[in-house]
């Protein structure tokens, strides 16, 4: 998809933005190269192989980078102000301060391409991103639904969350648990609220929160939206109450409507772009629905007793009280800061899916260097070749495990589509708060999980071992191998797409029993 860098013009389709094209220009590098940026070092990998000598193919997230969560630097915007062509995965999975450096910085006429929005026309398949995570209380996030196309919303639009007023018997807190156990607080009703009482979410897009009570009781929380497209002031959008049930019981609890109560599940506070609506959009079982918008003044969320947690001693925690002391917490289930949509944006973990993204690629070249058009096709056809050999060394070599063993338990979801493409299952778990021990429940679940499939090993990320320790620490008592795939970025055994996809297709053979 090419995107303009400032008429990025939001277009509703089934689950995903897309946005308007953009006429190029190229400027070119002093030495008449193609300067291309890519967000992903997978990106500027397929671009290397398709742009060869004429083109000067360099990523934005640094080897070994978390695209999730990278924070770009000055220099990041200055490096996108010398490009001819900008290309981004998009779907939500990049950190949108890093879209929004690439929308704001780049020259006008240069292209701006997202290609995982446009993969289907060049024969990706896209598959929904699926989180099903084994808690035994309510999973709450924040969400955006609609596409504000009446507003003028792009992909670099914010959409503001704010915490305006809070009744109830204690305060509340609603925080993220970021990757390294960091805490960033959303909302703190200790001190009141003010303006920096605020969630800010792309369009589209969900987050995971932890949400903290003091006391037991009900609490009425009230929430505003706003839309700031970067053009004017910001579009006020609509504000309602949400009601808690804290440590009892959520049937006593009246509300305006009819109450429906939320007490499993995955449900979040959701703000609808193109109503102004604030309401619940829920998949909980006790809403009696696969999903379903239950309206503010219905919603009834349950915080039972069983949800009590310890403050931990960590100093960073104190916004929470005293160390030791018990809090009623809705965890947020998965580490890290966790930005998406409805779509699985990891498509390239489908070899066919990368070769997509190589077909874009190649057209967008051509489009912005005309005179290189011939060498593109040319080596992108060579290209297409040989990932056409990775899909099948992939396909043969997981089809040689046994099917009761092709179960992958990870660190993180990044693989739905080698799953869904070569046979295999995701199981997910809970990935505990880093910053405190994690429950008897919390690793009862993953040992259950484990010793249940019977599996042989259980995968992480280079990148993010630190999210694994609890994983290592069970897979060690259960006897089960601790092995290694690749998801979002290379590492220092893997330097290339082709590298990494072959490595992951001969590790799982491996460690999960193949011939």
């Amino acid at each position: 998809m090419l995107v303009p860098r400032r008429a990025v013009c939001a277009v509703a389709t089934a689950a995903l933005l897309t946005a308007t094209s953009a006429c190029a220009g190229a400027s070119g590098a002093d030495d008449g190269e193609l300067v291309v940026i890519s967000t992903t070092e997978i990106i500027a990998d397929l671009v290397a192989n398709v742009g060869g000598d004429r083109v000067s193919s360099s990523s934005l997230v640094p080897p070994g980078g978390d695209p999730h969560s990278y924070e770009p630097t000055p220099t990041d915007a200055g490096r996108v102000t010398r490009a001819d062509v900008a290309f981004t995965n998009h779907l939500l999975l990049e950190e949108q301060a890093l879209i929004r450096t690439i929308d704001n910085n780049l020259p006008e006429d240069s292209l701006n391409v997202s290609l995982a929005e446009i993969s289907e026309s060049y024969g990706a398949r896209v598959i929904p991103l699926v989180e099903n995570i084994g808690l035994d209380v309510l999973w709450l996030g924040l969400r955006v639904r609609g596409d504000g196309e009446e507003h003028g919303a792009t992909r670099s639009s914010r959409v503001e969350l704010r915490a305006t007023a809070l009744e109830g018997p204690g305060d509340l807190a609603v925080y993220l648990t970021q990757t390294l156990g960091v805490p960033e607080v959303y909302y703190d009703s200790a001190n009141g609220f003010d303006d920096t009482d605020l969630a800010v979410l792309p369009p589209a897009a969900h987050t995971h929160v932890n949400w903290a009570f003091t006391e037991p009781g009900v609490y009425r929380l009230g929430l505003e939206a706003a839309l700031d497209t970067g053009e004017g002031a910001p579009v006020e959008l609509g504000r309602d109450t949400f009601t808690f049930a804290v440590g009892v019981d959520p049937h006593t609890v009246e509300v305006e409507g009819d109450a429906v109560i939320l007490d499993d599940g995955h449900t979040d506070l959701t703000v609808d772009l193109d109503t102004g609506e604030l309401y619940a959009y829920t998949d909980s079982g006790a809403a009696g629905a696969e999903q379903l918008v239950v309206p503010a003044e219905d919603a009834v969320i349950d915080v039972p007793n069983r949800a009590r947690e310890e403050v931990p001693g960590d100093e960073r925690f104190s916004f929470l009280g005293e160390p030791g002391a018990l809090v009623f917490q809705l965890p947020q289930a998965v580490l890290g800061k966790h930005v998406h949509g409805e779509i699985d944006p990891h498509l390239w973990q489908n070899v066919e899916n990368a070769r997509a993204y190589v077909q874009h690629i190649r057209d967008t070249l051509a489009e912005a260097d005309p005179d290189g058009a011939g060498t593109y096709h040319e080596r992108a056809e060579a290209y297409l070749d040989e990932l056409g050999e990775v899909h099948d060394h992939v396909r043969r070599t997981l089809a040689e495990i046994p099917e009761e063993n092709r179960q992958l338990i990870t660190t993180h979801d990044a693989f739905g589509y080698l799953a869904d493409a070569y046979d295999l299952t995701v199981a997910g778990f809970v990935v505990p708060n880093p910053a405190q021990e994690p429950s008897v429940r919390q690793v009862n679940t993953l040992t259950d999980t484990i010793r249940n499939l019977g599996v042989p090993a259980v995968f992480m990320e280079p990148n993010l071992v630190r999210r694994a320790s609890v994983l290592t620490q069970v897979a060690e008592d259960q006897g089960v191998e601790v092995c290694t795939l690749y998801g979002d970025a290379f590492g220092e055994d893997v330097g290339s797409y082709v590298e990494m996809m072959r490595h992951n297709a001969d590790e799982l053979r491996r460690c999960l029993g193949g011939a």
